[in-house]
């Protein structure tokens, strides 16, 4: 019994076999994670060199560029190791540390769509008070604030966690995450469910609501305006909405993932939901961001067009 409450390695079981050989599999997750670091580091040197962009709504662009590359180092090099090891172990320091950068990425991430759902919202529909709202130091608040929240928040609910004496070491995931690894304790776990889904509704669930209000409120203000101010409006929330919505099919996985037996399902739908999670939002962003705001692609094809010559 004392071996069992003193687990100090976590056996990851999340199928990463089903992926197929393991040297294709390595080839493909590293070039993508170098594609997801390359194109957020362009997005982060765009918004920091270009002055036009030093804007609030480039700003949150340019942190959530920041918060994928953290998510992102959180995940990708632990992964390569085990595609191409025999054994997938990880030790229960670096286990909860794993949690934690996950779960802050995820915190950071939808908090910052709602701070960029109501940067839009002022700008569309309170447009002569844009300036005096959306101030350097409101920006500066708010961000801290993104940041500050999820860190404790996840920080207490990981401190929950931590005290537990686990009397199982198969997590059958991919990652840790933190309802798996707490249903390896073998002590009630009452208090860490409650923490859990009272995180899950103040960090994801409110958010997640007051997004869809306040893109609700600029479609009704869209709906009322000239067919011109509802193209340029929909110009510049269309990428929101679209890292909204693929957002929240992530969580979403995520959280049916964490929360229901998946023993009986299929190993490769459990691997493309786990990943699906971690891979898609840091891609996502650049591309959405890049591509679709003209401010941003016209400055990213002007600095190519410079490196040539």
């Amino acid at each position: 019994m004392d071996n069992e409450l003193n687990v100090t390695y976590i056996t990851f079981d999340g199928h990463v076999e089903t992926l197929g050989p393991s040297d294709i599999c390595s080839s493909v997750c590293l070039l993508l994670y170098m594609t997801i670091v390359s194109a957020n580091i362009a997005i982060i040197l765009t918004v920091c060199l270009e002055k036009s962009l030093h804007q609030p709504m480039y700003i949150f662009i340019c942190c959530l560029s920041f918060n994928s590359l953290y998510g992102s180092a959180g995940f990708f090099p632990r992964f390569l190791m085990d595609i191409l090891s025999n054994t997938h172990l990880i030790s229960r320091p670096l286990c909860f540390i794993q949690i934690y950068v996950i779960y802050t990425y995820a915190g950071y991430e939808l908090t910052l769509l709602g701070i960029m759902a109501y940067d839009r919202f002022v700008a569309i529909c309170q447009p002569l008070h844009y300036h005096s709202k959306m101030t350097f130091k409101m920006v500066t608040h708010l961000v801290i604030f993104a940041v500050l929240y999820p860190a404790f928040a996840v920080g207490f609910m990981l401190y929950l966690t931590a005290r537990l004496p686990l009397c199982g070491n198969k997590l059958n995931r991919l990652f840790c995450s933190n309802w798996p690894v707490v249903l390896l304790s073998c002590v009630d776990t009452t208090l860490n469910n409650i923490v859990g889904q009272s995180l899950v509704m103040t960090t994801m669930i409110i958010p997640l609501f007051f997004v869809l209000y306040t893109y609700l409120r600029i479609l009704l203000v869209c709906r009322r305006s000239s067919s011109e101010f509802r193209g340029k409006a929909l110009q510049t929330c269309l990428p929101h909405i679209v890292t909204f919505v693929n957002y929240c099919i992530s969580v979403f996985c995520d959280l049916l993932l964490s929360r229901y037996n998946i023993d009986e399902m299929n190993p490769f739908v459990i691997v493309v939901l786990s990943l699906e999670f971690l891979i898609i939002p840091p891609i996502n962003n650049p591309l959405v961001y890049g591509l679709n705001l003209p401010q941003i692609r016209r400055v990213i094809f002007s600095f190519f067009k410079r490196y040539r010559k």
